[in-house]
């Protein structure tokens, strides 16, 4: 089977005091090259303590970050960041802070008509019936449309931000802390939401968290990260039934 998502070498270095005309102080390897796959429908679910390079490795999957070394492929191919549009629609981003993720300036309405406006060139009545058909699908009442950011709550500011990234139509969606601002109620509701959209729109998810509970309920395989490296990978049952690596058993 050809992987939705494949990763292959793949690091990002960041320079520490640089300087005009000497090279820099220090250089700091947030990620270490790693190689893993992600296959279709599947969630792969990434966890490891703060600072352990989750992030970074979101950022370089979605292009926020450029990786120092190696590549990224979809579906076989490498994933090629000339046409935005063109890689708007294989993979999108579910950030941890769900309303700092909301431009504050625009209605919701705004917001989730950009990408189908810049990816699709919707108009009018198909716009219209789009942005209904994402809020109906992330259960969201239609009144919402013209309210602003602030005025939702955090589980309600991340349906929000779901539905922005299912907009695009994406095959494969990066979810970075997806829950971890929310209440532990809400976590549930949004959990579900995500699994509900995944059975329905047959999705690929890289979950990226530090809980490993949630972890363990959302993910089919699990990797483990540990100072920019992936030390254990493996099925969820597997790595918490009989976990290899130390720094798994540690967690």
């Amino acid at each position: 089977m050809t992987p939705a998502l494949q990763i292959v070498e793949l690091s990002r270095s960041f320079d520490i005091g640089k300087r005009m005309f000497r090279p820099p102080k220090a250089r700091v390897h947030a990620v270490n090259p790693i190689s893993f796959a992600v296959y279709p429908e599947e969630t792969l679910g990434v966890v490891g303590e703060s600072g352990c390079g989750k992030s970074t490795l979101a950022r370089m999957l979605v292009g926020l970050l450029s990786p120092s070394s190696g590549r990224i492929e979809i579906e076989g191919r490498p994933l090629e960041r000339a046409d935005p549009a063109a890689f708007g629609r294989l993979i999108q981003y579910v950030f941890q802070d769900p309303v700092s993720s909301l431009n504050p300036r625009k209605t919701i309405q705004q917001i989730i008509e950009a990408p189908l406006r810049n990816l699709y060139g919707l108009r009018d009545e198909a716009l219209a019936k789009r942005v209904a058909e994402l809020f109906a699908s992330v259960n969201l009442r239609p009144e919402f449309l013209n309210r602003y950011p602030h005025e939702f709550s955090g589980g309600q500011a991340q349906r929000i931000g779901i539905a922005r990234a299912l907009a695009a139509n994406p095959r494969i969606l990066i979810l970075d802390e997806p829950v971890s601002a929310l209440d532990v109620s809400v976590q549930a509701q949004v959990l579900n939401l995500l699994a509900d959209l995944k059975a329905k729109l047959n999705l690929t998810y890289l979950f990226i968290s530090h809980d490993l509970a949630v972890v363990e309920a959302v993910s089919d395989r699990i990797a483990v990260m540990y100072f920019g490296s992936i030390v254990e990978l493996g099925s969820a049952e597997k790595v918490f039934a009989s976990p290899r690596h130390p720094y798994t058993k540690l967690l």
